[in-house]
C-alpha cells in the first residue's frame, strides 16, 4: 500500500470501524509490565537497534497526604470517599483551602495529579451552600476548556464522583439531577458548547448551576447575550480555567480579553467569583495565571502525587534509498514508523496512543496498523484500533473516548485533540509522530500514559525536520529545560479593539472603571473607535457600539481571521468543509490538491470574492506546493543591540505576500514534475518581527561570495525559524521568515523572522531575549546533521515559498559562525534586551509565515 492518501473504501471502512468501536467491543484487561521491557522489544524488533538516540528514566514518587481543609460540605468529602480517596494529596488540600478563603489560585502540577478534585471540592460545596438558599436560583459555577472533548470528560468525571455520592450521573444537560435525591444529585450540571441541542440550551441558561463551555461559546453566546445569563451570572462564585497553558500566543491574547468581559459583566450583576486555573505544563504560574486573567493570584507547584516509572525514548528513523528535492536523502516517515511501533506494542497487548500531527496523519496511522495487525492475527486485532480527530460526529468521539477510557480499545491514533486532559487512565504507551512545538505539550501528551500509577513510556519519533533532528540528538533540551513560557499580550491593539467594540455592544463603556480593566491602551484605542464611527460617546461620558452587525462577530478568538472560504464538490454541490482565510491562497488555490476525510480532490477554481473553492474527486499521482513572493519593510526599530559589526534588532515590520505559482511534486520522491504560474492578489500583515544584518566586510573575512550570499542566508533562515519553538511557545507555522542579500532599510544583508499573526504574538520578542541561545542552536543544528549540502533535517523548509531554491549549507554555516562571533557576552542571567537601547521593501526568498 502506498501510504499517501486514502481511497474511498479505506475510509468508508474507517468509519464502520468507528461505529463497530461504538456498539460491540468489551473492555480488554490490561497487562501490565515495566516500561524498559516494552522498550527493549521495540528495540529488538526488525533491526532497529540503531534508531533509538536516547533513552531518559524518570523514577517513581511516593504520595505525600494531608487534610481536607474545613468548610468543605460533608456531602461532598462522603462521595470524595466513596470513590476510594481517603485523604487528598498535599496539593490538593492547599489549593481547596485557598479556594475556599476566596483566593484566586493556579493549580500547576503534573498531569494525572488530581487538578479536577482539588478545585472540584470547593466548587460543589458552594454550589451545595447555593441550593439551600432562599434567593432563588442559588450559587453557580462556570467551567472553561480550550476543546469539547475535555468539557465533555469533566462532565463524566462529575457524574461518576455524583454516582459515588448515592445520585444519579450526570450526562444529560437538562433534567439530570434536579429534584430530590442524593445531595451531590442537587447539582445540576449541563454542556453548553456548540454541540448543545438548541431545545436543551435554554433550559441550561435557566436552571442548570454548573455549566461547562469553552472560550468560544462564552465570547460569542454568553456574554453577548448576558440578560437573558442575568441569573446565571449574579450567582456566580467560581470560574474554573482547565488546562490554561493552553491559552497562549493570539488565541490566549483574545481569552485574556474575553475574560475581562465576563469579570466587567459579573460586577455589574454584582458578582466577584474566585478564578481557578489549572495546568499540568506551565511555566511561572502565577505570573502567567495574573496576565490571562488581571487578578492576583496564588499558587500552588508542590506536586503531592504519586507517579510511576516513566521510561522516555528518543527514537529517529533512518534514511531510505530514495532521493529528494535537490538530490537530498529521505528519511522514512514519523507517520509510518509509529504506525509499525503501534501495531508491535497492540500485538504485546499494550495499551497505546500515538499522537500525529495532522488529521490526515492520524487516519494514516490507524489504517496502516489496522492493516498489519489484521495480516498478523486477524481482523479481531484490528479492530482494536481506531483514529481519533476532528471532523468526526460528536457522538462518535464521545464513543472513542468511552472505548479507549474502558480498555475496548488498544490503539488509538489521534491528533492534539486528546492531549489535553481527557481522562484516558490505564494506558501504558505514548508514541509522539514528531515533536508537537514545544515542551509544553511534549509532557502533556506523554503524560496521557501512566495516569493510574503504573509505569509508563513515551516515545518522541523525529520527523525529517531540523528541530525534530535537534532534539534527538541533544536530548538536555528536552530533559534539563522548563516548559517555556506562556506568551500572551492582551494590549495588543489588533486583539484588543474588537474586544472593546463587543464590551460597548454588552454594556456601555464607562470611564475610567472599565478602561481600566482592560489595559493602559484602552483609552487611546476607545479614541480611535470613536473617529472610526465604530463607538459612540453619550453625554454622560460612557460610550456605546453603534452598528446593526454583532459586535462579537468581528474577531475569531481562535486568531484565524476573514471570511473561512467553503470547500464545495463541484458535481454535487455538497460542503466538504472550510479551510480559513489565512491559508486558503496556498491550500485551496485553482489546480491544488486538497485532502479532506481520507479522500483527494482537484481545486477546479478558488472564488475569492464568493469565499468558495469548487472541487472535484481525482486520484493524481502528485501533491501540490504553493510559491509566492514576500516583501518586507521596517516601520519601527524598538530595540537594537551591536553583535560585534553587526546588529541584532526588534521591532514593526510590514510583510506584503503574493501566493504566484505552484509546483506539483511526485509522491514518495518529492520530484518536481512543474511549475504553473497563478493570479492571486497580494496581502499585508503588520506584525513584529527579530532581525539580524552583517556587513560586506565581515562576508569577506568568512568567505561568503557574493553569489553564494541569498542560498547562505536563507538557509541560514530556515533554520533559525525551525529552532525558534525551542526557545519560544510557538509553532513553526505561527511564524515566517525573510532572507535579503540587500535590504532598503538597513543597507545590509539580513534575515528577517515574525510573527505570523496581525500585532505580533510575542514570539519573535522572544526570539530577541534568546538570540544567542537560538542562533548557536540553529549553528549546531545544521553542522550536526549527516547530510552534504541540506536536507530537510536541517536547512529546508517544508512550507518554503521558493521551493527551497536557492539554499548553501556551507555558506549557512559559515554565515552564523561569524554572526555569533560578535555576540556579546552578557552577564549570567542576562539576554539581549539587558543591552538593548532605543532606536529610531525588498523582496527576498523566505520561509512563508501563516500569513501565506
Amino acid at each position: 500500500m502506498a501510504f499517501n492518501h486514502l481511497s474511498r473504501g479505506q475510509h468508508d471502512a474507517l468509519v464502520r470501524i468507528s461505529i463497530t468501536v461504538m456498539t460491540d467491543l468489551r473492555p480488554m484487561t490490561p497487562r501490565p509490565e515495566p516500561p524498559e521491557a516494552a522498550l527493549d522489544r521495540l528495540v529488538g524488533t526488525r533491526g532497529r537497534q540503531d534508531r533509538l538516540t536516547h533513552t531518559e528514566h524518570i523514577p517513581a514518587r511516593a504520595a505525600q497526604y494531608a487534610d481536607w481543609p474545613a468548610g468543605l460540605r460533608p456531602e461532598v468529602l462522603d462521595a470524595i470517599a466513596a470513590t476510594g480517596i481517603e485523604r487528598p494529596w498535599t496539593h490538593q488540600a492547599e489549593a481547596a483551602n485557598l479556594a475556599i478563603n476566596g483566593q484566586n489560585v493556579v493549580i500547576a502540577t503534573g498531569t494525572a495529579s488530581g487538578k479536577s478534585l482539588a478545585y472540584l471540592a470547593p466548587v460543589l460545596s458552594s454550589l451545595l451552600d447555593g441550593t439551600e438558599a432562599k434567593n432563588g436560583r442559588g450559587a453557580t459555577g462556570l467551567y472553561l476548556a480550550p476543546t469539547k472533548a475535555l468539557a465533555a470528560d469533566q462532565l463524566r468525571r462529575l457524574g461518576e464522583l455524583r454516582s459515588a455520592g448515592g445520585g444519579p450521573g450526570t450526562g444529560e444537560s437538562g433534567g439530570s439531577g434536579t429534584t430530590g435525591g442524593a445531595p451531590l444529585s442537587r447539582v445540576r450540571a449541563a454542556v453548553y458548547d456548540g454541540d448543545t441541542p438548541f431545545e436543551e440550551r435554554e433550559w441550561v441558561r435557566q436552571y442548570a448551576s454548573y455549566v461547562l463551555t469553552n472560550p468560544d461559546m462564552l465570547h460569542r453566546g454568553i456574554l453577548p447575550g448576558h440578560a437573558r445569563w442575568a441569573s446565571f451570572l449574579r450567582a456566580l462564585r467560581y470560574v474554573v480555567i482547565d488546562e490554561c497553558h493552553g491559552y497562549r500566543g493570539v488565541f490566549g491574547s483574545h481569552v485574556a480579553q474575553v475574560l475581562r468581559r465576563l469579570r466587567r459583566l459579573c460586577a455589574r450583576y454584582g458578582a466577584d467569583p474566585v478564578f481557578l486555573l489549572a495546568s499540568a505544563t506551565v511555566a511561572e504560574p502565577g505570573h502567567s495565571a495574573e496576565r490571562l486573567t488581571g487578578l492576583p493570584m496564588a499558587e500552588v507547584t508542590e506536586d503531592g502525587s504519586p507517579r510511576g516509572e516513566t521510561v522516555f525514548a528518543l527514537w529517529e528513523p533512518p534514511l531510505t534509498e530514495l532521493s529528494g528535492e535537490h538530490g537530498a536523502p529521505v528519511r522514512r516517515s514519523a507517520t509510518a514508523e509509529a504506525a509499525d511501533l503501534l501495531t508491535d506494542l497492540v500485538l504485546d497487548e499494550t495499551r497505546t496512543v500515538v499522537f500525529v500531527r495532522s488529521r490526515r496523519g492520524a487516519e494514516l496511522v490507524s489504517v496502516i496498523a489496522q492493516e498489519r495487525l489484521a495480516e498478523a492475527v486477524g481482523h479481531g486485532a484490528a479492530r482494536r484500533v481506531a483514529a481519533y480527530r476532528g471532523g468526526y460526529l460528536p457522538e462518535e468521539r464521545r464513543a472513542l473516548e468511552r472505548a479507549l477510557h474502558s480498555g475496548a480499545l488498544l490503539g488509538l491514533a489521534s491528533t492534539s485533540a486528546l492531549e489535553l486532559g481527557i481522562d484516558v487512565a490505564g494506558l501504558d504507551a505514548v508514541l509522539l509522530a514528531g515533536y508537537p512545538g514545544t515542551r509544553a505539550s511534549l509532557w502533556q501528551q506523554a503524560g496521557r500514559a501512566g495516569r493510574e500509577g503504573q509505569g509508563a513510556l513515551a516515545v518522541l519519533i523525529a520527523r525529517d525536520d531540523p528541530l525534530d533532528t535537534y532534539l534527538v540528538h541533544h536530548p538536555d533540551s528536552l530533559f534539563r529545560r522548563p516548559v517555556e513560557s506562556t506568551v500572551l499580550d492582551p494590549d495588543n491593539p489588533h486583539v484588543l479593539a474588537p474586544h472593546l467594540c463587543a464590551a460597548a455592544a454588552e454594556l456601555p463603556l464607562a470611564d475610567p472603571a472599565d478602561l481600566e480593566l482592560f489595559g493602559p491602551s484602552a483609552p487611546i484605542l476607545v479614541a480611535q473607535l470613536e473617529r472610526r464611527g465604530m463607538l459612540r460617546r453619550r453625554a454622560g461620558g460612557s460610550w456605546f457600539w453603534t452598528r446593526r452587525e454583532r459586535a462579537a462577530d468581528l474577531v475569531d478568538i481562535r486568531g484565524e481571521g476573514g471570511t473561512p472560504v467553503r470547500v464545495v464538490e463541484a458535481d454535487t454541490g455538497r460542503l466538504l468543509g472550510t479551510v480559513d482565510a489565512g491559508s486558503a491562497h496556498t491550500a485551496v488555490h485553482t489546480g491544488a490538491v486538497h485532502l479532506h476525510q481520507g479522500r483527494t480532490y482537484l481545486v477546479r477554481e478558488l472564488d475569492l470574492e464568493d469565499a468558495v473553492a469548487l472541487v472535484a474527486e481525482a486520484d493524481p499521482p502528485y501533491s501540490t506546493v504553493a510559491r509566492d513572493t514576500t516583501s518586507i519593510t521596517i516601520l519601527d526599530t524598538d530595540r537594537q543591540v551591536a553583535w560585534g559589526d553587526g546588529e541584532l534588532s526588534f521591532g514593526s515590520v510590514e510583510v506584503t505576500n503574493q501566493v504566484v505559482s505552484f509546483l506539483k511534486r511526485r509522491l514518495l520522491t518529492g520530484e518536481i514534475l512543474g511549475e504553473t504560474k497563478l493570479d492571486l492578489p497580494p496581502r499585508t500583515l503588520r506584525t513584529r518581527a527579530v532581525w539580524w544584518s552583517v556587513t560586506e566586510d565581515q562576508l569577506e573575512d568568512a568567505g561568503i561570495l557574493p553569489e553564494e550570499l541569498p542560498g547562505a542566508a536563507h538557509a541560514a533562515e530556515h533554520a533559525s525559524i525551525g529552532l525558534l519553538p525551542l526557545f519560544a511557545t510557538c509553532d513553526r507555522w505561527d511564524i515566517g521568515g525573510v532572507s535579503v542579500p540587500l535590504h532598503p532599510d538597513t543597507g545590509l544583508p539580513t534575515v528577517f523572522v515574525y510573527d505570523g499573526h496581525p500585532g505580533g504574538a510575542g514570539f519573535a520578542e522572544r526570539g530577541f531575549q534568546r538570540a544567542q541561545e537560538w542562533l548557536e542552536a540553529t549553528l549546531q543544528a545544521i553542522t550536526a546533521c549527516e547530510c552534504e549540502r541540506g536536507c530537510p533535517s536541517c536547512i529546508q523548509s517544508p512550507k518554503c515559498g521558493n521551493g527551497n531554491d536557492p539554499l548553501d549549507k556551507a555558506g549557512a554555516i559559515r554565515l552564523l559562525t561569524l554572526l555569533l562571533a560578535g555576540a556579546p557576552r552578557p552577564e549570567p542571567g542576562d539576554t539581549a534586551t539587558d543591552a538593548a537601547v532605543e532606536a529610531p521593501g525588498q523582496q527576498g526568498t523566505k520561509e512563508a509565515g501563516p500569513l501565506s
